[in-house]
C-alpha cells in the first residue's frame, strides 16, 4: 500500500505502509520471491524518500525513517527464517542420504560410480 504525501504543494508517492512478511505455509521458492519483492519495495521507498527528503518537514522525515527501519527489521526477520528453513531442509536431506547409504550400500556405490562416469564423460566432451 502506498502513502501519498503532499508537502509544500507537491505530491509524492512512496513509502509503502504494509511491512508484514507473512511467509507461513510457503515454500522456499515462494519465500525467495517474497524477499525479492520486499527488497524491491524497500528500494523504491528509499528512492522516494531521497527524492523528496528536501520537501519533507522533520516529523515527516522521522515517520518515513521509522517506516523504513520497520520494513528493514521485518526483512531481516524473514531472511533469518528463510536461512533456518533452508538449514533444516539441508540437514533433513543429509540425514535421508546417510540413511539410504546405510540401508543400501551396494546400490549407493553403484549410483556414485554411475554419477562419476556421467560427470567424467561430460567434462571430457567439454
Amino acid at each position: 500500500m502506498e502513502t501519498t504525501y503532499t508537502t509544500a504543494g507537491t505530491e509524492s508517492t512512496g513509502l509503502h505502509r504494509d511491512s508484514g512478511t507473512s511467509t507461513s505455509g510457503t515454500t522456499i521458492g515462494g519465500k525467495a520471491l517474497r524477499m525479492r519483492e520486499e527488497l524491491s519495495n524497500l528500494k523504491s521507498d528509499l528512492d522516494a524518500l531521497m527524492s523528496h527528503a528536501s520537501t519533507l518537514n522533520e516529523s515527516e522525515l522521522r515517520e518515513a525513517r521509522d517506516r523504513i527501519l520497520a520494513r528493514f527489521s521485518s526483512m531481516r526477520f524473514a531472511a533469518r527464517g528463510f536461512a533456518e528453513q533452508a538449514g533444516r531442509q539441508f540437514s533433513q536431506g543429509r540425514d535421508l542420504t546417510a540413511d539410504y547409504v546405510r540401508d543400501k550400500p551396494l546400490q549407493s556405490v553403484a549410483i556414485a560410480a554411475g554419477v562419476g562416469l556421467l560427470v567424467g564423460t561430460i567434462l571430457r566432451r567439454g
